[in-house]
């Protein structure tokens, strides 16, 4: 069985481990990627940039992932008011990589819509081989539902690119809870685009007062946005959703309920949010001890994920399909 990785990150050139804290992370953050610690502190973004190529050239599961940076926050009139370092990487830079390995990456790009020229912007990151669009309105402050957006919307439509928009919890970056919403998905669908739910609305800390609450494989605990999205699938045929960072423990807790709701799968896209860290061992999947163990062993930080969903949704599932029938790429359309 090979996929393709919906859902993966290039990060910033301009990212650095020499903060106090990136300083203690970066021999975790190494040993999940599958580098070395010292290369990886030196030059950061091409020991990045050549692991992950490397992984995914040498993984058993994934055939391909669909790459993206995150664009800067910006005002109405497209003034730049912040970049993060880490996570917004070039949609000039995407590209460059996805040149350098095309037999490893399918380039999204990255629009805040509320750039003057976002609709130009669209066309010429299409024309240079992008085949999708990503969304951090909740690192953007930007409301999806603004009925301004619309020319945006119809312009994705138009070039049939799915777009991939993040909701649920974010903590890798600044992020806006009111914009993280399942809500924020309505403009898009009615519009007629392809939109993809990043997490599955999972992974808020909302029982402050019983905390234990946010990891409970209860289903009465999961997030709202949860729900709301499984029954959207089922009611909007231009709506999927990806399994990104569900390795996280307070998303895991939901995968065996998910992969009850067969009702749905046909809608679902294997995602990694490489290269979001997620512990194998000490989690809420509810994984045997035997099992975490031999997963926990896969060096590929693909494969390891592969491997944990495989004992959810097995190979047969549609799960693995999916994404030809949201990718217009002729990888994606020689296999249909």
């Amino acid at each position: 069985m090979k996929t393709v990785d919906i859902h993966t990150h290039l990060l910033s050139r301009e990212v650095r481990f020499d903060r106090l804290f990136d300083m203690l992370a970066v021999r975790f953050f190494a040993r999940n990627l599958g580098v070395d610690p010292a290369r990886l502190s030196q030059a950061p973004w091409e020991t990045y940039v050549q692991a992950m190529a490397e992984a995914v050239r040498n993984s058993r599961y994934i055939e391909k992932t669909c790459l993206f940076g995150v664009d800067a926050r910006v005002d109405d009139n497209g003034h730049e008011l912040h970049r993060d370092k880490t996570v917004c990487a070039r949609n000039t830079d995407v590209i460059e990589v996805a040149h350098r390995y095309p037999g490893q990456f399918i380039p999204f790009f990255s629009i805040n819509p509320l750039r003057p020229d976002a609709l130009e912007r669209i066309e010429e990151f299409t024309e240079q081989g992008c085949a999708g669009a990503k969304f951090l309105q909740n690192y953007w402050r930007v409301d999806l539902n603004n009925e301004s957006l619309i020319p945006y919307y119809e312009k994705l439509q138009g070039l049939h690119l799915p777009l991939i928009i993040h909701i649920g919890s974010e903590y890798a970056i600044e992020s806006e809870k009111q914009f993280e919403s399942s809500n924020m998905l309505r403009l898009p669908l009615e519009v007629g685009v392809t939109v993809i739910a990043a997490h599955m609305g999972l992974g808020q800390i909302g029982h402050w007062l019983s905390p234990w609450r946010n990891l409970s494989k209860n289903p009465a605990w999961f997030d709202r946005d949860y729900f709301h999205i499984l029954e959207m699938l089922e009611t909007h045929d231009n709506l999927y959703g990806d399994l990104s960072a569900m390795l996280i423990p307070l998303r895991a807790r939901a995968l065996e309920h998910l992969a009850r709701q067969k009702q749905v799968h046909h809608k679902l896209l294997f995602g990694t949010d490489y290269p979001v860290p997620f512990p194998i061992r000490f989690n809420t999947h509810g994984l045997s001890r035997k099992e975490t163990a031999r997963i926990a062993s896969i060096a590929n930080p693909f494969d390891r994920y592969a491997a944990a969903l495989l004992q959810f949704f097995p190979e047969d599932n549609p799960l693995y399909t999916n994404y030809q029938r949201v990718l217009s790429t002729p990888d994606s359309n020689a296999q249909q």
